[in-house]
This record gives C-alpha cells, sequence and structure tokens, in this order.
C-alpha cells in the first residue's frame, strides 16, 4: 500500500507527522486551546515548529495547563521561574507577553464572552477553505490576519503579527492551508461541514511555502 501524501513542510519527524495528521487545520473552539496556540505560536518566532513541538507538554505543565485566569495572575516570582525552566523558551519578552495575552483574553472575555468568539469573527464563524496546489503558493498572510494582528495589538496582546497570527489560523481551522494533494484537505472540508466545496482563497499574497518556516525576521514583532 502506497503511503498517504502529506503536506512536505512535516517531512518524517513522527512528531512532526502526528501534529499534521491530527490537529493542523482541524476547527478549534476551545478557548483553553485558542489561548495556548497563541502562545505557541508567538513563542515560535525566530525558531522552528518542530522545536515548539518538542517542547509543548513541558510547556502546558510550565504555564498550568494555558489556564489563561491563572496566567493572568502571575507575578515577578512566576516569571523568574519561568525564565530559569529550560524545558521552555527562555525569552523574557515572550514570557512576559504570554503573561499580558493572557490578560488580554479576559478582557476579550468580558467583551464578547469567548476568546472563540472574538477570533473566529475574523472568518465570520466558517473555515476558509483554500486549494493551493503547491507549498509556495501558501501565503504567510493574509488581510484576516493583518486584521486579527492589529486588533490584539490595540488590546496590548504580543508577538501577534500578521504572520504568527496566519499561522495561528491555519493551525486551529480557520483557513486550510492543507496543499489539495495531501490527503488532509479533503478530510479537513469534511470536518468543517463543506463537503465538494470549491477552494475559497483567503489571501492573494505571494506565497512563502512551508508554513511554518523559520521566522527569524518576526523576534521583535509585537
Amino acid at each position: 500500500m502506497s503511503e498517504a501524501v502529506r503536506c512536505g513542510w512535516c517531512g518524517s519527524d513522527p512528531l512532526y507527522r502526528a501534529y499534521h495528521d491530527e490537529e493542523w487545520g482541524v476547527p478549534a473552539h476551545d478557548d483553553r486551546h485558542l489561548f495556548e496556540m497563541l502562545v505557541l505560536e508567538g513563542a515560535q518566532a525566530g525558531l522552528s515548529w518542530i522545536t515548539i513541538l518538542r517542547k509543548r507538554e513541558h510547556y502546558r505543565r510550565a504555564f498550568h495547563g494555558f489556564d489563561p485566569e491563572r496566567i493572568a495572575r502571575y507575578t515577578e516570582d512566576d516569571l523568574h521561574r519561568l525564565l530559569a525552566d529550560a524545558g521552555i523558551v527562555r525569552n523574557r519578552r515572550k514570557i512576559e507577553a504570554a503573561v499580558r495575552n493572557a490578560r488580554g483574553v479576559l478582557d476579550i472575555r468580558e467583551q464578547y464572552g469567548s476568546l472563540d468568539a472574538f477570533l473566529w469573527r475574523y472568518v465570520d464563524g466558517i473555515p476558509k477553505q483554500n486549494a493551493w496546489r503547491t507549498l509556495e503558493e501558501v501565503p504567510a498572510t493574509s488581510r484576516e490576519s493583518e486584521s486579527m494582528s492589529r486588533d490584539l495589538v490595540k488590546r496590548r496582546f504580543g508577538f501577534v503579527g500578521a504572520t504568527i497570527c496566519h499561522a495561528f489560523m491555519q493551525a486551529v481551522g480557520m483557513v486550510n492551508d492543507h496543499v489539495t494533494g495531501c490527503y488532509r484537505h479533503a478530510q479537513i472540508m469534511g470536518i468543517a461541514g463543506l463537503d465538494g466545496l470549491g477552494g475559497v482563497p483567503v489571501s492573494e499574497n505571494p506565497g512563502s511555502g512551508d508554513p511554518h518556516r523559520m521566522r527569524g525576521r518576526m523576534v521583535g514583532e509585537e
């Protein structure tokens, strides 16, 4: 039996493949998971995504399961604890942004009821189905991610540039950016309840190739 065709960016690493096969692009609506992905995508800035995946379980322990209410109460002692934790990315600005973002999530919940309701507005609550044939066509940003980034920055979120926001949208299924030859493209359409619908391109921006490429230029993006 021939092996399933996947998006080329996941390579042959078992952890990367499992993430691609089981999670990437699946519509997610749980607030804690959405917050987790915002933090992790921000933590990736300047690094490879596989580095973050390998640290993910430790991140969950270090950040109390990504409970925004708990993280919003973090003190300077928690900051020192995290800066000394070799299991996460020990970047002070990224850690401080995670705490600040947790407080922003609480403000969003007061206004919109949930982080889910706030974030999914950018695609009108419906996953966008793209139809990219090659990785080179996959965009680094979109109008939606640029809008999300602007709004989050206004709310004092950190590490939420347009590229990071687009990677987040890909990860949580707000857009289906599996290439059409990947076996997960059609499956994700089915999960989203959009079987048989044509692809609706989210962005006209030039492609960037690997959606989880290293983002060295994003390190200072807040």
